[in-house]
């Protein structure tokens, strides 16, 4: 079965949408899912499934819905996308020097080119941002915390369902950990 990644908007931040990893590893394979693997504790998941990625996320959605009463959002990509994704990397140069504030975000739809440039002028000194269909990339060298680009990266903002960030470290580990679950 192809593998896939599942990304979880919002999963174990202070004390909301809480879930162990653990939990949500058996849920997942009593729903049938095999090759269940979680990265971290902020919902990175790979696992192997037949269902086409954007039924994948639906699924997933419902499960956590049924099993933990949680309302989130979840963003799925085949392994083949991540491979593309982490290939067409614009920014190789803050890959190497700052992977922590190089941040991919995964978007469940693309956002309109009008929306894509009024977040684009937010990008200030140090910063830089590229849309690649239904990935954004940016780099914040002050950091993510204060910097308005990377809190516009939203899906209300971005007017699409579901948008979540992981950091370029994370996406390779998630790149890694669903390749070696094949």
């Amino acid at each position: 079965m192809p593998r896939q990644i599942a990304l979880l908007r919002g999963i174990n931040l202070g004390s909301a949408n809480r879930i162990s990893m653990p939990e949500l590893r058996e849920a997942l394979t009593d729903a049938g899912f095999t090759g269940v693997q979680t990265y971290l504790q902020s919902g990175n998941i790979a696992l192997s499934s037949g269902a086409d990625p954007a039924a994948l996320g639906a699924q997933i959605e419902q499960l956590l819905t049924e099993r933990f009463g949680l309302q989130v959002s979840v963003v799925t990509r085949a392994l083949a996308e991540l491979e593309t994704v982490v290939m067409r990397n614009p920014f190789p140069e803050a890959a190497l020097q700052d992977p922590k504030r190089y941040q991919v975000t995964f978007l469940s739809e693309e956002p309109a080119a009008a929306v894509l440039q009024q977040v684009a002028a937010l990008a200030t000194v140090g910063e830089r941002f590229a849309a690649h269909g239904r990935e954004l990339y940016a780099t914040h060298a002050a950091g993510i915390q204060n910097s308005k680009l990377a809190n516009s990266l939203t899906p209300k903002r971005l007017g699409i369902r579901c948008a979540t960030a992981r950091n370029w470290t994370t996406v390779n580990a998630l790149l890694e950990m669903a390749s070696s679950g094949e």
